[in-house]
This record gives C-alpha cells, sequence and structure tokens, in this order.
C-alpha cells in the first residue's frame, strides 16, 4: 500500500506545471480554438455596422470578436475593398509588379547587349 502511495505522490509531482508552461499551454489553446472568419463574414459583419441597426459594441459582442477587429475589417474594406478582406491585394498588387519588373529587365537586358555589340565593333574599326 505504501509503494502505490509514493508512486502516486511521484506522478503528481512529475506532473506539477510550472507558470512558464501554464501561459504556453493557455496560448496555445487559444490559437487552436481561433475562430477564423472568412470573407463573407467579414463583409457581412462590416456592412451590418454601415447599416447602424445596433451599436458596434452590441455587434462585436453578437459575433464574439474584439471592436479592435471589427475597426481592423472596416479600415482594410475601406482601403481596398472585398479582395482586401479576402488578403487578395497583395499578391494581385505584386504580381503586376514583377510582371512589370520582368518586362522593363528584359529591355534593359536588350539594349545590353546592343552596346556591347556596338562597342565590339567600334574597338574592331579602330583596330
Amino acid at each position: 500500500m505504501e509503494e502505490t502511495t509514493q508512486v502516486l505522490e511521484r506522478t503528481d509531482e512529475e506532473q506539477a506545471v510550472s507558470p512558464g508552461s501554464t501561459a504556453r499551454l493557455i496560448r496555445n489553446v487559444r490559437r487552436a480554438t481561433r475562430r477564423k472568419f472568412t470573407a463573407e463574414d467579414k463583409i457581412r459583419i462590416v456592412l451590418e455596422g454601415f447599416r447602424k441597426e445596433i451599436s458596434i459594441s452590441e455587434l462585436c459582442r453578437r459575433e464574439s470578436i474584439a471592436s479592435t477587429i471589427y475597426y481592423s475589417w472596416l479600415k482594410d474594406f475601406m482601403e481596398a475593398g472585398k479582395a482586401r478582406l479576402r488578403g487578395d491585394s497583395l499578391r494581385s498588387a505584386n504580381e503586376q509588379e514583377v510582371k512589370s519588373l520582368k518586362e522593363e529587365s528584359a529591355r534593359l537586358k536588350e539594349l545590353v547587349a546592343e552596346q556591347a555589340l556596338q562597342l565590339q565593333v567600334f574597338k574592331k574599326s579602330l583596330r
């Protein structure tokens, strides 16, 4: 009987949780249980806030979001509309920018090649 009690005591001691690991556990649980809103949900909530049928604080309470989240979505919506709330605006802007930079790079390479050819012709004519 004493051996069983000692084994139980050891497991209790081994399972003791430090304050740092508790905070880490809570943070991981919050991350795992965090709600992910679709673009449609965000748009619906922002537009509902525009209608002003209920206050923003009531809307946020009902949707279980912080008011700072709502205002962040509102800012994103005002800046770039639906694309920003979907997260597409950065990618589409980068694609267009990359395309124009590639075109400019090709043009400059062609120009350098032409000038190198002209330089060779000029050097040969001097000999």
